[in-house]
């Protein structure tokens, strides 16, 4: 059990490291972060649902990396959190129609990545 422990740290750290590269490697300054938080949290719901295949589904990777993949990297390489606050300053600067397309565009492109992974994995795996 402690393990898992271990691997969900370890997991985390490399998400951590790996959302910060993602925000400074790319043209992201000021609201243009956004696009950062955007693509982030769409590359993980695709890979969330590979992972899931390929564990769960398939068996062809031990559970172990359920916990250092999913509970670990990608619970820190995506970020609801930072979702959130960019959509409440997009409301606060009265850019209503901003925060509509950022909010429920990154819900259903969050969604489309999540199936298109599942579907994806499930003929690749």
């Amino acid at each position: 059990m402690l393990i898992h422990y271990v691997l969900v740290a370890m997991g985390g750290a490399l998400g951590a490291m790996a959302r910060y590269w993602v925000y400074n490697a790319g043209p992201f300054p000021g609201q243009r972060a956004m696009l950062a938080t955007f693509l982030i949290n769409v590359a993980g719901s695709l890979l969330i649902s590979v992972i899931y295949v390929m564990v769960a589904e398939r068996a062809v990777l031990p559970a172990e990396w359920r916990s250092f993949a999913s509970a670990g990297f990608l619970g820190a390489f995506t970020t609801y959190s930072t979702y959130s606050l960019d959509a409440l300053q997009l409301l606060q600067q009265g850019a209503l129609g901003a925060a509509a397309l950022y909010l429920f565009g990154t819900m259903f492109a969050c969604l489309l990545a999540a199936y298109a992974g599942l579907v994806l994995a499930r003929i690749i795996v």
